[in-house]
């Protein structure tokens, strides 16, 4: 995974630069200690978390006879578990490597658990004998506003470890919204038409959420470190509770919404759920159509176009998955090299939440004429409010993040307070402001300087500053 790790490397090291800077610009930074790698730790404790519990409530079913709830657990449990060892096994391409272990571990769906051995047993042994490094990237670092180059020096360890932490920040978003996303919908469901929450459900919704708010997280924090690849992007803690809690709202109230609507129409819940999916897979693939753009041929080394056409549809298909719960913070370019859209569109993230509080609004006033009994002894008009009040909240907090939170805020060409600003002007003056001050020109293309092996693709690290 050389070129697919490089760029996450570069915040898994705490670099002291050199005194003396070279040609007044250039810090040259030596390897140190590595961090730990939290992500892998904490993608396969939910990943079993998540297989155990549903494993108990699938138990629980069968003792109940319960052959519907059964059924749908089990498949929400098996499905994501499979995907996920077929990513782990095809980014680090072990079908040509002789690890036969390994690959048995993954056909008993632990090869997350072994992975993380792995990674766990290279971080402790890192560092113990000198050894050479492979390359050396270069990167911007931004601070106060100001530019400066960096470089960094990549060794074997460091390499090896990003490859994991790259592998698990992948399947930690398929095992959320292939899994966990679909298992917390049914298990709400099952518990209000049961009428009863047993304290093994009640431990799986929980787990469930978690796994979603994490994946959720790792997708806002790859589309920053994809869209600023030239920069090495370091998030703060606040940054962190921030996406947390605009995540962990986003994702709630609306699981929530179409939970309250699917107790009311059953059968109609499924036709929204196909008509966002269809909408958000298709819409790509009608921009690409649209341009006249011909496939990238870098998705994977010697694979041919039906190759790299299935393996796009895939990607197509997780990121409808994605956007059907909440925003997946990036979009699709299926021309690109990276696949990902690099500018920040205000206009379609507006677009996107505002269709979504007018589509939660529907599904919630549609539950209110249409409720059981079982809500008899429930204020729905509270609940209601409550539910929009939550969805509101979640875009109050993502836009405090993008105006105050966002390591790469100072590079905006418009920020929320300008685009606010906007709206204002356009109803008053009807022009919009000048751009701010303090915004700053895009930086050239450091990865022209590398070579095909050096050439960075995505950051994928949650490290705190």
């Amino acid at each position: 995974m050389c070129a697919a790790t490089e760029n996450e490397i570069l915040d898994s090291q705490q670099c002291q630069p050199s005194p003396q800077p070279q040609n007044g610009v250039d810090f040259v930074c030596d390897r140190s200690k590595i961090l730990p790698p939290f992500s892998v730790v904490i993608s396969t404790v939910l990943y079993v978390a998540e297989f155990v519990s549903a494993a108990i409530i699938c138990s629980i079913y069968d003792e109940t006879d319960d052959p519907v709830w059964l059924g749908f657990t089990i498949t929400f449990m098996l499905v994501p578990a499979v995907l996920t060892q077929l990513a782990l096994t095809f980014i680090h391409r072990d079908l040509g490597r002789d690890r036969p272990l390994v690959l048995f571990l993954h056909l008993l769906l632990l090869g997350p658990i072994i992975r993380c051995i792995e990674a766990l047993m290279i971080y402790f042994q890192a560092g113990r004998q000198e050894e050479p490094y492979v390359t050396i990237s270069r990167k911007f670092k931004l601070k106060k506003g100001q530019r400066t180059h960096m470089e960094w020096e990549i060794g074997h360890s460091e390499r090896k470890l990003a490859a994991h932490r790259n592998a698990f920040k992948r399947t930690a978003v398929i095992q959320a919204f292939l899994g966990s996303t679909p298992q917390l919908t049914l298990q709400l469901y099952a518990t209000i038409q049961e009428k009863h929450l047993p304290e093994a459900r009640a431990v799986l919704i929980a787990i469930t959420l978690l796994s979603v708010t994490y994946g959720a997280v790792v997708c806002s924090v790859l589309a920053i470190q994809i869209k600023y690849d030239d920069y090495k992007v370091r998030l703060r803690l606040v940054a962190y509770l921030c996406m947390v809690v605009w995540r962990g709202l986003e994702i709630a109230t609306r699981t929530i919404a179409l939970v309250l609507f699917s107790t009311a129409l059953t059968y109609w819940v499924v036709l929204v759920g196909l008509a966002n999916l269809l909408f958000f897979f298709f819409l790509p693939w009608v921009e690409f159509w649209m341009s006249k753009a011909s496939l990238p041929d870098n998705v994977e080394k010697h694979m041919s176009k039906l190759g790299t056409t299935v393996v796009l549809c895939l990607v197509t298909f997780l990121y409808a998955a994605i956007n059907i719960f909440c925003w997946s913070a990036v979009q699709l370019n299926l021309a690109h090299r990276d696949l990902i859209e690099k500018q920040l569109s205000w206009g379609r993230l507006a677009l996107y939440y505002s269709m979504r509080f007018v589509e939660n609004v529907f599904l919630v006033v549609m539950w209110y004429f249409f409720k059981t009994d079982f809500y008899e002894y429930v204020c729905s008009p509270l609940l209601g409010v409550q539910l929009l009040i939550g969805y509101g909240l979640a875009v109050l907090f993502m836009m405090l993040f993008y105006q105050y939170c966002h390591p790469c805020r100072r590079l905006f060409r418009h920020n929320v307070a300008d685009c606010l600003r906007c709206i204002c002007c356009r109803r008053h003056a009807g022009h919009p402001p000048a751009s701010p001050e303090h915004t700053l020109p895009l930086p050239p293309d450091l990865t022209s300087q590398l070579g095909d092996c050096e050439a960075p693709l995505v950051d994928e690290v949650l490290a705190v500053d």
